[in-house]
């Protein structure tokens, strides 16, 4: 393993902000670290680059203890969300500063400084004052500094947090192609899901400084670790149920499940997609409490009488209007059973 996060523990306060976390990276991987506010996914990275000292545990770099290593000593590169350039210096002087701190010749710094901005689609802008680039610029610039000592780990925070969605959407792409062909070993924090998966080999989800699940993008989007995973994610039709045999006992009737799904007292969870729309006289009677364009689909809000509400997910020429009554049915295919 290139990094090895052992029994990592940071306190403020004497309340444990990272609790005991074990990780690790293998080289060449991407590993993306989601969670809300205060879950601690900031103060790991922090940890790994040297920025936040132990109260206990081990910080392992490619099989070398590095816990007590200041952060200039690490070897891994760093990018912040608000890129921290250097105002009074042009973008070949801020993407040439690793190499100048490390000793480089003019020569080697013009030409790597070179081939990184050719790299991140910005050639011949060395000479571009900072204040003249736009924010996704700017990210590019920050990319290609934290790029150019050729770290074996790069840790990104909230990289693409200060960008709009459209370009936030374009520029993962790249990201995800441009470390595919370097090899670029990568630890990014974000609270941006659709980022994470987008950009991710495996997803690590955390809670109360510790680590809720992991695993690839799929797996966590098919199986949530528990109820916290799935209401962090962003699915609303999470209920505790009874499991029987291929039939779960919810707030919403009787439900059915995979077969080879865990039985007793569970938390289920049913997929937007899983709550299929039928006549109202047929399956459970709902109202239509709200709707929300999606850009792929409509998101229908369905309020059972005396049960929790649903979340629909309907074509837009096809769904019902605020008020309607509408009868609801549902698709095992669409429903995980977790914990």
């Amino acid at each position: 393993m290139l990094l090895s996060l052992r029994a990592a523990t940071v306190r403020f306060g004497g309340r444990p902000v990272l609790d005991a976390v074990d990780l690790e990276v293998a080289e060449h991987e991407i590993v993306c670290v989601l969670g809300p506010s205060g879950s601690g996914k900031s103060t790991l990275l922090r940890a790994v680059a040297g920025l936040q000292p132990l109260d206990s545990g081990r910080v392992v770099l490619d099989g070398r203890d590095r816990t007590d290593v200041p952060a200039h000593r690490r070897g891994v590169g760093l990018m912040f969300q608000d890129h921290q350039l250097f105002p009074q210096r042009d973008v070949g002087g801020n993407v040439a500063f690793g190499l100048r701190t490390r000793g480089a010749s003019r020569s080697e710094q013009a030409e790597r400084v070179a081939e990184l901005l050719e790299l991140v689609g910005l050639p011949g802008a060395a000479g571009r004052a900072v204040a003249a680039l736009s924010g996704g610029e700017q990210q590019r610039v920050a990319l290609a500094r934290a790029l150019a000592p050729s770290p074996r780990l790069l840790m990104l925070d909230e990289p693409l947090g200060q960008l709009d969605r459209s370009l936030r959407e374009r520029l993962v792409v790249e990201l995800r192609e441009l470390f595919g062909r370097l090899g670029t070993t990568v630890l990014a924090v974000t609270h941006d899901q659709g980022e994470a998966f987008a950009l991710a080999d495996r997803v690590v989800v955390m809670r109360d400084g510790r680590i809720a699940q992991s695993g690839t993008p799929l797996q966590v989007w098919q199986r949530p670790a528990d109820a916290f995973v799935a209401r962090f994610l962003g699915f609303e039709n999470v209920v505790e149920a009874t499991v029987g045999d291929a039939v779960a006992v919810t707030p919403w009737g009787k439900v059915p499940v995979p077969r080879d799904a865990p039985q007793g007292t569970r938390t289920l969870l049913v997929r937007p997609a899983g709550v299929r729309l039928v006549p109202a006289d047929t399956g459970l009677r709902c109202t239509v409490a709200a709707r929300t364009f999606r850009g792929t689909h409509v998101a229908v809000r369905l309020q059972p009488e005396g049960a929790p509400g649903l979340e629909a997910a309907c074509a837009l020429r096809s769904a019902p209007e605020v008020g309607d009554e509408v009868g609801v049915e549902f698709d095992a295919d669409e429903i995980a059973v977790l914990g």
